[in-house]
């Protein structure tokens, strides 16, 4: 089982790398975020592989971060996600992008990736909410406010202070990183004027 592959690039196509290990080369198929950032061909490359073994084939995937591959391993849990789907969402959206989407059940953001219909997203958001903490990178820290502005159960200075921000032309996840700043500054008693005013702050920096 192949872990990792430490080579240069021999060739970058539309949905792989060509890796030269030693004078072996490797097919990684990659997304698309992936592509954009492993450099240029002759340089060298990092990759965290997931190997698939079929009857009929080995295939490759390769991922720039250990977190991104456990993004890829999650997604296929989901009925109607295979590693195509999953390849797609993450080409669409980094790990902390995709947990913060679960977290807050953002159901247009997970859509947004090629052939990831309604049906399939309401399943990811559903099936993976609870696994989305563990999966969250250096989100980690605001995904139970996300979590419970998701679910309806937020505070109402909270909900009101992340509404007021979207209303403004923020993203829901600006909005609730803001808010969830502002919070440990303002404390856990402060009213939604004064998160809004704190929260602007932190958006503005």
């Amino acid at each position: 089982m192949i872990g990792k592959l430490k080579g240069t690039i021999e060739e970058i196509g539309e949905d792989h790398l060509l890796v030269d290990v030693h004078g072996v080369c490797y097919v990684a198929f990659c997304s698309s975020r992936t592509l954009s950032r492993a450099g240029s061909v002759g340089e060298a490359v990092v990759l965290f592989i997931e190997t698939y073994v079929r009857e009929d084939q080995l295939k490759l995937f390769g991922f720039t971060s250990a977190l991104e591959r456990e993004w890829f391993r999650l997604l296929q849990i989901v009925q109607g996600v295979g590693s195509k789907v999953a390849l797609a969402i993450l080409s669409t959206l980094t790990p902390s992008e995709l947990a913060n989407a679960i977290a807050l059940q953002d159901k247009t953001s997970i859509s947004r990736a090629p052939g990831v219909g309604p049906k399939v997203a309401v399943r990811i958001l559903t099936e993976l909410k609870a696994k989305a903490p563990a999966f969250a990178g250096d989100s980690s820290l605001n995904i139970g406010l996300k979590q419970e502005l998701g679910e309806g159960v937020a505070a109402a200075p909270v909900a009101d202070a992340v509404s007021a921000l979207t209303n403004l032309g923020y993203s829901r996840d600006q909005a609730a990183n803001a808010v969830a700043a502002a919070l440990k500054n303002g404390g856990e008693g402060a009213d939604s004027s004064k998160l809004i005013r704190l929260g602007l702050k932190e958006l503005a920096r």
